[in-house]
């Protein structure tokens, strides 16, 4: 429940959780799964090839990092959505869970931007700005977006997360929550600027940047649209925009259209009711990034491209055998012993044609010597 600005109170915020308690945690366990296994696999590429660190590498490990501290966080939300957004374990817990979420959030989009930075400067200034993609300055970069990243977050520690609803369950990290808190609108608006519109600017002028040089470098030398590198920029540019789109645009949007509404006007229990079921799908878009990633990671690491093929080839393996095992129309053994016939057939037959050969060879040699015997005699006996 909600009081809104006119002393209203609101009480259909939550009135859609008999579907959300089953789709919800449904959706969560699929983002934990493959956001797990996906940044797992690059987490262990990335460890097995740490002697070849560049900047793109580096930048990728950051962007694991969160993705994994996320998703290992994602049972006590599923847990929380599964008990009709019920939280049962107290403050604490749901504080270190949100900040979690806006960390993950916020270190996502950070890195995101800083690899399109680095695949801009690797591409189109790969000289004047060289020293920016060197490791040893790309590792203060990485300090500084994470102390970015908590003074965005740290203030989220300082308020209060639960809320005991009228209903008789307790809520965690839910904006009706934070409506009591002032200048509400103005400090989510300037998050969102921050958080989300400078970056996108960031990597809107990257992506166009990129695509004039490397259209201009394809005219002068055809041989450049199948280097290497161009379609490594291009893979990674890519990616991280189908994210942002797909994952960060519908969730900043939403907040920033709300929040407009909100300073201009007093949004009432129907606005408010939607905002909050947007607000519930959105952020599952955004969430899904952490099973995204990864294939940013496949354009940007080498290692990670070659292990997952090599995976995918071994399960394509597995998964044949697994057929000829199981087919109907015959077993492995058949299968087999199908062979065994087969190659003991040819092998019998070249046996027979070899042996065929050498009898008719021993009667050309054996027709040879009669003939020179006989030749001898009669010319023995003509003398």
């Amino acid at each position: 429940m909600a009081v809104l600005a006119n002393n209203i109170t609101c009480n259909t915020l939550y009135d859609h959780k008999n579907y959300a308690r089953v789709l919800m945690p449904l959706f969560y366990c699929v983002v934990f799964i493959v956001g797990l296994l996906g940044n797992g696999l690059a987490l262990y590429v990335i460890r097995i090839n740490l002697k070849k660190m560049n900047s793109t590498t580096l930048y990728s490990l950051n962007l694991v990092i969160s993705d994994i501290l996320f998703t290992l966080s994602l049972p006590l939300r599923i847990i929380y959505y599964a008990q009709g957004f019920h939280w049962s374990l107290g403050e604490a817990l749901c504080k270190i869970s949100g900040f979690v979420f806006y960390i993950n959030t916020y270190a996502g989009v950070n890195f995101m931007t800083c690899l399109s930075v680095d695949r801009f400067i690797a591409v189109v200034l790969p000289l004047r700005f060289a020293k920016f993609r060197k490791v040893s300055n790309v590792r203060y970069i990485c300090i500084g977006v994470w102390m970015l990243v908590l003074a965005q977050t740290l203030p989220l520690l300082g308020m209060e997360m639960t809320n005991m609803e009228p209903q008789n369950f307790t809520t965690c990290m839910e904006y009706p929550n934070f409506e009591k808190v002032d200048g509400i609108a103005t400090i989510l608006i300037g998050a969102v600027f921050l958080g989300f519109i400078i970056p996108v600017i960031t990597i809107l002028v990257c992506y166009s940047f990129l695509s004039t040089k490397l259209h201009l470098t394809a005219k002068k030398n055809h041989l450049t649209e199948k280097s290497g590198r161009s379609r490594k920029a291009i893979g990674v540019i890519c990616c991280v925009s189908a994210v942002f789109v797909i994952c960060y645009s519908p969730y900043h949007i939403n907040i920033l259209q709300y929040m407009i509404r909100k300073l201009i006007s007093d949004p009432g229990c129907v606005e408010l009711t939607a905002f909050q079921i947007s607000l519930h799908i959105t952020v599952c878009l955004m969430n899904f990034n952490s099973c995204l990633d990864p294939f940013i990671y496949f354009f940007a690491c080498k290692g990670y491209k070659r292990k997952l093929l090599k995976l995918l080839k071994r399960q394509v393996s597995i998964s044949f055998s697994s057929a000829v095992r199981t087919s109907p129309e015959g077993s492995s053994k058949d299968f087999i012993d199908g062979n065994k016939i087969h190659l003991n057939s040819e092998r019998n037959s070249n046996m027979e044609r070899r042996s065929h050969e050498n009898d008719q060879s021993k009667e050309v040699r054996q027709n040879d010597r009669t003939y020179k015997s006989e030749r001898s005699s009669f010319l023995m006996n003509s003398s």
